[in-house]
């Protein structure tokens, strides 16, 4: 077998075999397949695509190319969820506790973020204490003991994936279908959940900036996980701006906090809800969507899912007091007003520019050797659909020494307005 006559053969149109494929992975992650090589394999990708068993045995041989977790230790069955990624979107920190207050197994593994803010895993950070370095032996004893984790990525895992994404990076494959959603279910299927639910973002703040794309790769993510004998939802949701008010990473801690409180914004919560649902009855909890949302909302109101988050944070070492006074946060330096120029109904908020503006201010990394500034971000003070007048507060940005002079440009540029209210659709889709 040569490498070359498998890259010819994808170039050509033609269907690979599973040992084709293994053949490419497993010599690229032991160098007799040179980047070059690689590179015009996923290239030819990227042109031809590939059939949902050809993805399904791309994700399998990634994952199969390191360490695994293995969560059968744990009684019951373990769920998990992933976020394609979006502006303001803090969803695990409420999901996760969320889940675990019905007695569902939350076995989270998350990478850190690069973009406009910090992962999940910068933004718990900012939480005096909390340790996302636990050994896989101590992050299966904790789900045992209190049915949830969040923790950093550990051990060899998906090296395949690592080295393959570096060189998309660079060679002008990463927007391809087939290879976005084999490199995120490789490492969901590493993760060893029973249960996975996908929040797709679609949008100008989203990595899939079409309906039409996103549903393609939320359909093409769920049957690889269905052909790995995975219980699948993906849920589409609407990043046309950013989810909830709060962008930065105390900021969203602080935002998620107060949904747990009952105070969360409607888009926030109406996500947040709904993913937790699905994931509800895939774990045999709740037997229909209506008892899940009635069953998850007690769990607000009654402030056993924020005990949850408290038993979370103290499990990992940080200190549980700041879930119960968010006061204890560190302060950015300073809070300025950007105020409107211009009045009428919000019809966008770019959130990309959003989320670009709060990279500027040192919320977010280019790579991942740069520092995070937990203590600065951007909370919004208009959504889209409400009315604004002219100086009128849009939003407060939290800083400290950078972004001073370009971020209320940044800010005035992201809004849009139009003379009549415009409504915009959160939820834009779910396939199971």
């Amino acid at each position: 077998m040569r490498a070359i006559d498998i890259i010819e053969k994808k170039r050509d149109g033609f269907e690979l075999t599973k040992e084709e494929i293994d053949f490419m992975v497993s010599g690229y992650v032991d160098g007799s397949i040179a980047d070059y090589q690689m590179s015009s394999f996923l290239m030819a990708i990227y042109f031809k695509g590939m059939s949902d068993d050809e993805s399904t045995t791309l994700a399998q041989t990634m994952l199969e190319s390191g360490d695994t977790i293995d969560l059968s230790m744990i009684d019951g069955i373990k769920v998990d969820k992933h976020s394609t990624g979006g502006v303001g979107d803090k969803t695990t920190l409420i999901i996760a506790p969320l889940v675990a207050s019905l007695g569902i197994n939350f076995a989270k593994m998350s990478g850190r973020g690069l973009g406009h803010t910090g992962g999940t895993l910068d933004k718990l950070e900012s939480i005096k204490g909390y340790n996302i370095s636990i050994s896989p032996e101590d992050f299966i004893n904790q789900v045992k003991r209190i049915k949830l984790a969040l923790v950093g990525q550990t051990g060899n895992l998906v090296p395949a994936d690592k080295k393959m994404y570096a060189l998309r990076d660079v060679s002008g494959s990463v927007p391809s279908i087939p290879l976005i959603a084999s490199s995120i279910m490789s490492k969901k299927l590493a993760s060893g959940a029973d249960v996975i639910c996908l929040d797709v973002k679609v949008g100008s703040g989203a990595f899939m900036k079409t309906l039409e794309d996103a549903k393609k790769l939320a359909t093409l993510m769920v049957n690889i996980g269905k052909n790995c004998d995975k219980k699948m939802t993906a849920v589409l949701t609407n990043m046309e701006e950013p989810l909830g008010y709060s962008v930065g990473n105390s900021l969203e801690v602080i935002e998620a906090i107060d949904a747990l409180n009952g105070n969360g914004p409607k888009d926030l919560m109406d996500i947040c809800l709904t993913i937790s649902a699905y994931l509800a009855i895939d774990a045999k909890v709740c037997k229909t969507y209506e008892e899940a949302i009635t069953i998850l909302n007690e769990n607000i109101n009654n402030k056993k899912a924020l005990d949850y988050l408290a038993l979370l944070v103290e499990a990992q070492g940080g200190d549980k007091k700041y879930i119960y006074d968010t006061s204890l946060f560190k302060k950015s330096l300073r809070v300025i007003e950007v105020k409107s120029k211009t009045k009428g109904y919000i019809s966008r908020i770019d959130a990309l520019k959003i989320g670009h503006g709060a990279m500027i201010l040192g919320a977010g990394r280019e790579n991942l050797k740069d520092s995070i500034d937990h203590s600065v971000g951007i909370v919004l003070n208009k959504k889209v659909g409400d009315f604004v007048n002219d100086n009128e507060v849009l939003a407060y940005v939290h800083l400290n020494e950078k972004g001073a002079f370009e971020i209320e440009n940044i800010i005035l540029e992201a809004f849009e307005y139009s003379n009549e209210v415009v409504t915009s659709k959160l939820i834009l889709d779910i396939i199971r």
